[in-house]
Parts: structure tokens; C-alpha cells; sequence
């Protein structure tokens, strides 16, 4: 009986690097259209058990959109995970070939479940999503050097602001106009904005990049969005719980939420004065009020419920 096959495909820019396990000799193709259409040719033919790799923030998107449609089982990797398992593996160097070995790796030992890919109106919204808060993070850049700009250059950082506002308004229009294209995405939109403290730019981070709400226990969400505390404890000693990993732009909308909702959403607010009155420090209580409101919410579009206090 032959062994399944595992396939650790690393993509840059200009290459792709394709690994084996069972071993079998590697491959480089180049990064183009029918290079790609080639390998999932020679994909199907060979039938892996799964093809794992990396999310590189958008290089590999066209190769998993093409692996996917072919009918291939395909897993997109937090590349985070993948680094801490080479270093389990005492992998130190890195090329893009040793790269492949570990996704390969990865595949054969870990072994991800493959996920569906987004359709080409998720992954738009995603990247309306991505350029607004790029946007913004100009804007907060440009807004700190105004202070200490002089003469021309004061002139300019202002005209930039002027021009990076406008693009930010322009782009939440475009938001908004995204997420009325879709019946669901109205009815999800809907739904979250019902609870005070969840406005349009979160609703629309959490359609674009956690389409997961609604679909997973509460504590899975809480790990996958990264608010769910890990011990750690060694013999007797007990640690301070902390949270890490996750989804950090869902986290980050997540906090922004949850500050609001600590003064206006009564749910939150008194559960936050109780944890202070504990003596809880203030961001333990955040983090903890964070987990409460991403709970609701994914019992909202569990349910399709809008938000009622006396059923949180």
C-alpha cells in the first residue's frame, strides 16, 4: 500500500519551492500563471493526502486560489506556527528549499485540516479591509510627525493628512457599499452593529477576517482570536495567565469595541466595574470583557438573534 503524500509548497514573489514527505526530489517552479497551471497538473496527478502554506500576506493567493479549484486539499498556514515548529525540529536555517522541507513537514506530522477559500468577494472585502487600515496607520504616522514638521515640509505632512482622510472616508464608502452586495453580510452587518459599542468598521473586520463567528465554540473562538488566557504554571509556582497568537487586527478592532462598550453597552460595563471592584488591573479586565463581548457576538449569529440585554 503506498504511503500518502504530504507537499510543502514555500512562495515568494519570484519562485515557487515545493517539498516532499515521503521524500522525493524537490522543485522550484517560477512564480507565473502557467507555471502554475503545470503544478496543478502534476498535483492532481500525484493525489496528496494535503498541501500546506504559509499566509505571506498575499503572494500566495493566486497558487492556493488555483490548488483549491482543482479540487486539492489545501491548508494556509499562520507562519508563526510553522517557525516554532522548525524550531522544534532544530531547523535553524532558512531558505526557501529548508522552508518547503519544514511546511512538508508540517503537513505530514501536524496535519491541518484543509479550510474552503475565501470566494472572490470575501477575499475583496478582506482587502478593503487591509487598505483602510493601512490607511489609518498612515494617518496616525503623518498626524505624529506634524509637530515637529517646519516650513515646506509642515505644508506637506498637512496636505498628506488632507489626502489620507479623504481616502479613509472614501474607503469606509466603499465598506459599506461591499457589505450591502451580500443578503448575508446585510443580516451579519445588522446584527452586530445591534450591540452598542460594535460599529461599522468592526462589523465589517469581523465578516472580512473572522468568518468563523458563529460557527465555533467560545473557547475556540477566544484561542483563534487570540483573547483566551494560557497558564503558566511549572511545580508549585502559578503565573500570571496570558493571552497570545491569534488574529491581531481582529483583536485590535475587538479592544477598540470593547472600550467603547465598557461605557456604553450596559452587559459590558457592569461586568467591567465588577472585575475592577475585584481588584482586577484594568487591562485584565479588558481582556476579559473582550472575551465577553466576542462570546456574544457569536451567540448572536449563532442564533440570529440582535442583541438583548436580558439575553446576552
Amino acid at each position: 500500500m503506498s504511503h500518502p503524500v504530504y507537499v510543502g509548497l514555500d512562495v515568494s514573489k519570484q519562485h515557487l519551492d515545493l517539498a516532499f514527505v515521503p521524500a522525493q526530489p524537490p522543485q522550484r517552479v517560477p512564480h507565473t500563471d502557467d507555471a502554475i497551471t503545470g503544478l496543478v497538473t502534476q498535483l492532481r496527478e500525484l493525489g496528496p493526502a494535503l498541501i500546506v502554506l504559509e499566509a505571506t500576506g498575499g503572494y500566495e493567493t493566486d497558487v492556493a486560489t488555483a490548488l483549491a479549484l482543482a479540487g486539492l486539499p489545501v491548508a494556509l498556514i499562520n507562519p508563526r506556527h510553522v517557525r516554532d515548529f522548525a524550531r522544534a525540529l532544530g531547523r535553524l536555517a532558512k531558505t526557501d528549499a529548508i522552508d518547503a522541507q519544514v511546511l512538508a513537514l508540517f503537513a505530514e506530522r501536524v496535519r491541518p485540516a484543509p479550510r474552503p477559500l475565501p470566494d472572490e468577494a470575501h477575499q475583496a472585502l478582506a482587502a478593503l479591509v487591509t487598505r483602510r487600515r493601512q490607511l489609518v496607520e498612515m494617518l496616525t504616522t503623518e498626524r505624529l510627525r506634524l509637530p515637529l514638521a517646519n516650513g515646506p515640509i509642515r505644508r506637506d505632512v498637512q496636505a498628506h493628512i488632507h489626502w489620507l482622510e479623504q481616502r479613509v472616508h472614501e474607503t469606509n464608502k466603499d465598506l459599506r457599499a461591499a457589505l450591502k452586495t451580500s443578503p448575508l453580510w446585510q443580516a451579519t452587518t445588522r446584527l452586530l452593529q445591534s450591540v452598542p459599542g460594535i460599529g461599522p468598521t468592526t462589523a465589517a473586520v469581523l465578516i472580512a477576517e473572522l468568518p468563523e463567528l458563529g460557527h465555533l465554540s467560545r473557547r475556540q473562538l477566544g484561542a483563534l482570536v487570540g483573547v483566551a488566557p494560557f497558564n503558566h504554571d511549572s511545580g508549585h509556582y502559578r503565573g500570571v495567565r496570558r493571552i497570545w497568537g491569534g488574529r491581531a487586527h481582529v483583536r485590535r478592532a475587538l479592544y477598540m469595541a470593547t472600550l467603547v462598550a465598557t461605557r456604553f453597552n450596559p452587559v459590558i460595563r457592569d461586568f467591567y466595574q465588577h472585575l475592577l471592584a475585584l481588584g482586577k488591573p484594568k487591562l485584565v479586565a479588558l481582556v476579559a470583557c473582550m472575551r465577553k463581548l466576542l462570546t456574544i457576538l457569536n451567540a448572536m449569529i449563532k442564533t440570529q438573534r440582535e442583541w438583548a440585554p436580558a439575553h446576552p
